[in-house]
């Protein structure tokens, strides 16, 4: 795993939920497309808010446990692959064409800040290190497409600035995943093909290709490597998605699918306890455990995949968090790592307050430091969605919505996503 995927997971572009589809009886070894049920499936809504939310809290506190209890990053691709595959019905150009749609204006809007805050603070291109001469303004173009990934200063400023000297890093470290989304795809049109003509060799190549290039034991120079990993890691999961959206999951009784899963996960765990990375447990350092893993984690999730219209019982109480992540979800994913700093000048300023001048009170505030941090971060979050989440639906042809949680809504809204 590169080192921009250990400081960053993700979500994937909200989309319209896949239709449901059914097998076709005359094909017995290959899924099939059947009829489509319109609505939005508040199941897929519901794991792509909590990978958000999951995503938000690993980023504060660094529970490397926590890429274990959900693996975020293999749920939203899988979740991003069934939704591809259902736009696929149409030409291919058009599907890219829209997804680049949804992907890149909010893209601009964040790279543009970070940018501009990058050359305020004394960085420039010609002259990093790792991006320099004219081979590093090239590489701003990845700020507009993002094909590679987009480059940024390892270190800039000064630790005792107002934000500590890897906030450049910290910032923009997460857009490794839009790079990986792009070119998913990208090679959708021939990846949905391959699968249609076979199926289970579609599906446990990536897997097997990680066991070749994220073990080592094929080396791949420069940043290919990070694009080739990216696929091998997550390309199983992209592929599930596919066959939760053509119905090849539902034609499989469960046990058995939790029979298969279940042995690949406890690799995952075996493998991972003999190959630790930098933070022990860490799954993002260790390819071959994430890519394990996360595929067994999302063959349950969407073998059992109830296809909610409505959310059930208690968890209607978050209907509309629930619809609002899901509006702002790459509004939330790029600019939720920049928020986090932004949360440290603020918690700093409460050492000058006068009653926090005593030593057991600033060793107070050095204890629950991070809980700060988590409380202020929120509302942090909320105001950036409601400055730059409008993009989210100028970039979807839809009505521009302030605060898009499912009440007071433009009527149709969701039924018109496309």
């Amino acid at each position: 795993m590169t080192t921009n995927q250990s400081t960053a997971e993700a979500t994937s572009p909200p989309h319209p939920p896949g239709y449901a589809r059914q097998p076709s009886p005359a094909s017995p070894s290959a899924p099939a497309p059947a009829a489509s049920k319109p609505g939005r499936d508040r199941y897929l809504d519901l794991l792509r808010s909590m990978a958000l939310v999951r995503v938000v809290v690993y980023h504060l506190f660094g529970w490397a446990w926590l890429t274990i209890v959900f693996p975020s990053m293999g749920v939203m691709f899988a979740l991003a692959g069934s939704l591809t595959a259902r736009s696929l019905n149409r030409p291919a150009r058009d599907v890219i064409r829209s997804r680049l749609r949804r992907l890149l204006p909010p893209l601009w809007a964040f790279g543009a800040v970070v940018l501009l805050l990058m050359f305020a603070d004394g960085w420039n291109p010609m002259k990093d290190p790792d991006h320099g001469g004219t081979w590093g303004l090239a590489e701003l173009l990845d700020y507009v497409v993002p094909l590679g990934t987009p480059p940024y200063p390892e270190h800039l400023g000064s630790d005792s600035g107002l934000l500590e000297g890897t906030w450049a890093a910290q910032a923009a470290g997460p857009l490794w995943y839009l790079r990986a989304y792009l070119w998913f795809v990208i090679a959708s049109p021939l990846l949905l093909r391959a699968f249609r003509r076979a199926p289970w060799v579609t599906l446990l190549t990536p897997p097997a290709l990680t066991a070749i290039v994220g073990t080592g034991l094929v080396t791949i120079p420069g940043e290919t490597a990070d694009v080739v990993t990216d696929f091998a890691v997550y390309g199983g999961c992209w592929v599930l998605g596919f066959a939760h959206h053509e119905g090849l999951l539902k034609r499989i009784p469960r046990y058995k699918v939790v029979s298969c899963a279940v042995p690949a996960m406890v690799f995952a765990l075996w493998w991972a306890s003999g190959h630790p990375g930098p933070d022990g447990w860490d799954l993002n350092d260790i390819p071959l455990a994430q890519a394990t893993w996360s595929f067994g984690f999302v063959a349950i999730l969407l073998q059992y995949s109830p296809s909610w219209r409505r959310l059930p019982g208690r968890l209607a109480r978050w209907d509309k968090l629930v619809t609002l992540c899901n509006d702002r979800a790459v509004t939330i994913y790029l600019w939720h790592n920049l928020l986090i700093m932004a949360t440290v000048p603020i918690v700093d300023r409460a050492y000058d307050l006068p009653f926090l001048q005593s030593d057991r009170a600033t060793a107070a505030l050095d204890a629950t430091y991070p809980l700060w941090t988590f409380i202020l971060v929120w509302p942090l979050i909320a105001l950036t969605a409601l400055a730059f989440g409008w993009i989210e639906d100028i970039a979807a042809k839809r009505t521009p919505w302030l605060w898009p949680d499912g009440t007071g809504s433009p009527t149709g809204r969701h039924a018109r996503r496309a």
